[in-house]
């Protein structure tokens, strides 16, 4: 099973890789997800998976404020 991120819900995808004489054949390409640490409101710290684009969503979201 691919990881798929916690906010999102960005995981794998499937397409074709294409050869210099254009033979097609199936590939999956997987989502950059990391583990991390996330704290929740109360306190609470959980671990979960979360894409890079997530976090940096939410690093510009802490440093505004």
């Amino acid at each position: 099973m691919s990881k798929v991120c916690s906010i999102c819900g960005k995981g794998r995808l499937s397409g074709n890789k294409v050869s210099h004489s254009n033979r097609k054949y199936r590939r999956a390409w997987g989502a950059n997800v990391q583990k991390v640490d996330l704290v929740s409101e109360t306190g609470k710290t959980t671990r979960a998976y979360v894409c890079t684009r997530c976090l940096r969503t939410m690093d510009k979201a802490v440093n505004n404020d």
